[in-house]
């Protein structure tokens, strides 16, 4: 761009770049950062703290067990697929530091989604919660994956606190269902034989895979997006620039109850705030408001992000209000828009705005962001971050002037090296000098202050997770009862979106529930349909593509509805 307007918006505070490569990787940042704050406690959960000493210990003995017992070597892939628990940390940093590629996995996948991107990463080892290995037993034959890494809930804790809270799950709870895995290890033993094992040192570059974070792109399609070291570090430098005017080192207490296998907690929480020394709580079950409320009650912190839809889950829960909000500085949200009156009301009851970020899974993620001294809702996604650019572009490729409408295009070292062996969808999205396509559209002022008038045009955002119609509506045609379909995303209270799916009936006697059932088999809670409508015919063009448009703009009136997203 030949004029980066929004840099005269910036204040002193914020630098137009970011020295992006200050640190050669992650592993350099984590083991820096564990030696600096050595004695601060780094992440909370459970009741349970460990020091950033213990995380330099703990990570490294995981990273040496992977190296030395499992030998896996630079640029293996290894799959984690859990909840927010002070494992994922310690597994994490391990792999990193043993030059590993670490591919996030959501712990809910059904055994189709799980199979679909353990196959296509190429993982080789995968470390389970225990309440999840049935799935991943069921698709171990299947898949590249020879070892398997299994821990329980309180594997972190101290006895007896570990020995009841893993008794209960399992035995009163019964949250884990049977399973058998020949040659399975205990995440507690792995951390046993690597204390005993040293670290081997690993030449981690700038360009090595640190993650294959997978999103549905614009197709539905699930592909890896490849963050290197590089993309990663930038985008953790540029955050902290953004917000260094408020923060701290050694005195930040960080709230995380968005899942850190989510590329927003993952870069804004698990990482980012490292660099100052952060204490990190993480939040297993954010969905038990009570708990988590109870928990904010505990000890004042400074930092909480999360996503719309969780934000006003808090403002409507009893108890929230009586939260000491003294310390909190930054609120952020993202992954889905924040809505005015959530934001307003957010402000009234803590004191702080609600801070509103864009970013994609390609964009390691974070592209805009508000000010965080701002003193009221913008409804736009602020500006670009430094060393980011944004231009609004037509279809043509054109750069459009301020105030047009076009396509939201980024470019900056946090995007993406590209899609893991999708070299075609890779052109498709990223331009030879580097422009990546977002798909949103939207437009700039002459502030440089960018606002989203549309999203992707079919994508649905259910609690800040990308929906594909696309994958819906192929594994709701599946059923024998359905001539054709549609998903569409209406709205929703609690979630800011939901699946409606739109169909034509080759069984008369279909019933709503018998679709949903079939649907909650092969998709994950959030993208099986919450609503249904029956219809003697679908809007289609001239070509016979349906209009998921015009089924949106008839109205998201609903004609029947069962089940919906866990």
């Amino acid at each position: 761009m030949a004029e980066h307007i929004w840099l005269k918006s910036y204040p002193k505070s914020i630098p137009a770049e970011v020295d992006v490569d200050a640190y050669s990787s992650l592993k350099e940042f984590v083991e820096r950062s564990c030696a600096r704050f050595a004695e601060r406690p780094a992440y909370s959960n459970l009741g349970h703290t460990i020091s950033y000493a213990e995380l330099d210990r703990l990570s490294a003995a995981f990273g040496a067990y992977l190296q030395k017992d499992l030998g896996l070597g630079k640029g293996d892939r290894i799959a984690i697929m859990l909840p927010n628990l002070l494992q994922y940390p310690v597994a994490l940093f391990g792999a990193l530091r043993a030059g590993l590629t670490v591919v996030n996995v959501n712990p809910l996948y059904t055994p189709r989604e799980l199979e679909h991107q353990l196959r296509d990463s190429g993982a080789s080892a995968i470390l389970v919660l225990e309440n999840f290995a049935h799935t991943v037993q069921e698709v171990l034959p299947r898949t590249q994956v020879n070892q398997v890494i299994t821990t329980q809930v309180g594997d972190m804790l101290r006895a007896p606190k570990r020995l009841l809270i893993n008794f209960a799950v399992k035995h009163i709870k019964k949250m884990v269902p049977a399973w058998r895995i020949a040659g399975a290890q205990s995440f507690r033993t792995s951390l046993q034989r690597g204390a005993y094992l040293n670290l081997a040192p690993v030449d981690v570059g700038r360009e090595d895979i640190a993650f294959l974070q997978y999103t549905g792109g614009t197709t539905g399609l699930a592909k890896g997006a490849m963050l290197t070291h590089r993309n990663m570090m930038a985008n953790l430098l540029q955050a902290t620039a953004w917000i260094a005017s408020e923060m701290k080192e050694g005195e930040e207490h960080v709230i995380t109850p968005l899942p850190l296998y989510h590329i927003f907690a993952l870069t804004a929480n698990c990482l980012t705030f490292i660099k100052y020394g952060a204490r990190n709580t993480l939040i297993t079950n954010p969905r038990d408001i009570p708990a988590f409320v109870q928990e904010l009650r505990k000890a004042p912190f400074s930092v909480i992000t999360g996503v719309n839809t969780l934000f006003n889950a808090l403002l409507n829960a009893p108890g929230f209000a009586d939260v000491d909000f003294r310390q909190l500085k930054l609120s952020l949200g993202g992954g889905a828009a924040v809505q005015r009156k959530v934001a307003e009301r957010w402000r009234a009851v803590t004191g702080r705005p609600l801070i509103e970020a864009y970013g994609l899974t390609e964009c390691s993620p974070c592209a805009c962001c508000n000010l965080i001294n701002i003193t009221e809702f913008t409804g736009n996604i602020g500006l670009p971050i430094p060393s980011t650019e944004v231009s609004i572009r037509d279809d043509a490729g054109r750069q459009l002037r301020p105030g047009e409408i076009g396509e939201i295009c980024v470019r900056g070292p946090q995007v993406m090296k590209g899609y893991w062996k999708h070299p075609e969808a890779t052109a498709e999205i990223l331009s030879a000098d580097g422009w990546l396509r977002t798909g949103d559209m939207g437009s700039m002022d002459e502030r440089g202050y960018v606002r989203i008038t549309d999203r992707k045009k079919d994508m649905i955002l259910v609690s800040g997770f990308n929906v594909y119609p696309n994958e819906v509506e192929d594994i709701a045609a599946m059923h024998p009862g359905i001539l054709e379909c549609a998903a569409i995303g209406v709205p929703d209270e609690k979630s800011g979106e939901t699946v409606k799916l739109v169909v034509v009936r080759k069984d008369p006697a279909l019933t709503v529930e018998e679709i949903i059932t079939h649907c909650r088999r092969q998709l994950t809670g959030y993208k099986v349909p919450k609503h249904v409508e029956f219809r003697s015919e679908l809007p289609k063009t001239p070509i016979g593509k349906v209009l998921r448009r015009e089924l949106r703009e008839q109205g998201s009136g609903v004609q029947e509805s069962g089940g919906g997203h866990q």
